[in-house]
């Protein structure tokens, strides 16, 4: 297959942000008396606002807005140990040689994913679509829909790059071909999937005269 353009997630796929996720969430869940566990078995991959929403169904709007401002900002300045993903520098530097276009589609905040991505000294993309930019966030489509529009494609001209399930299934709904990075064994719909990957280092793309490219994974 022949492709024109990236959607990348951020959190798992170009930046290990694990550590701060797992420090945030894990004192978000220890105020409302929810377990590590649970919390982190739900929010992977999902925007926060509707993890919230599910953890504190039946309480306000209101409530459930000043905690996502806490929670937000302490995402936001709690950067240790965030870095790239390996491999990847190295590959938007690449798209960027080879002049492919490339986004980043994340469920994070803008305060959250642009601290992350600074924090990981990783080129910026002419495309950053986050949580500000969608009305229904992945699994749904929509923000690869997005992503692929605002880099002038359509999202079958794209290759989407996820780790967790419900991006995977949100870049599959799109239409786009998807690489699946240390995604879960029980992740669903992982047979659909184009390429399985531990790191971006054995992604290889190769640049055809007509602008298209195509894939190879270095075994």
């Amino acid at each position: 297959m022949k492709y024109r353009g990236f959607l990348f997630d951020l959190d798992g796929t170009l930046v290990d942000s694990l550590p701060a996720v797992i420090r945030a969430w894990s004192q978000w869940g220890e105020r409302h008396g929810l377990s590590a566990e649970e919390v982190l078995s739900y929010i992977h991959g999902k925007p926060a606002i509707n993890s919230l929403r599910h953890f504190m169904a039946g309480q306000s709007e209101e409530a459930i807005q000043a905690e996502f401002l806490w929670l937000e900002r302490l995402e936001a300045e709690d950067t240790q140990g965030v870095q790239a993903i390996p491999g990847a520098l190295a590959l938007l530097s690449t798209l960027n040689e080879l002049q492919i276009p490339w986004a980043i589609v994340t469920s994070g905040s803008i305060p959250v994913a642009h601290a992350r991505h600074k924090a990981a000294n990783l080129p910026m993309p002419k495309v950053f679509i986050t949580a500000e930019n969608i009305k229904h966030g992945k699994p749904n489509p929509e923000p690869y829909l997005l992503g692929a529009e605002r880099l002038g494609l359509s999202a079958t001209q794209c290759v989407v790059v996820e780790d967790a399930p419900a991006g995977i299934i949100s870049g599959l709904d799109a239409g786009s071909a998807v690489i699946a990075m240390n995604a879960p064994a029980n992740a669903p719909r992982l047979n659909e999937v184009s390429f399985l990957v531990a790191t971006l280092e054995p992604v290889n793309v190769i640049k055809e005269d007509s602008g298209e490219f195509t894939l190879s994974i270095t075994a």
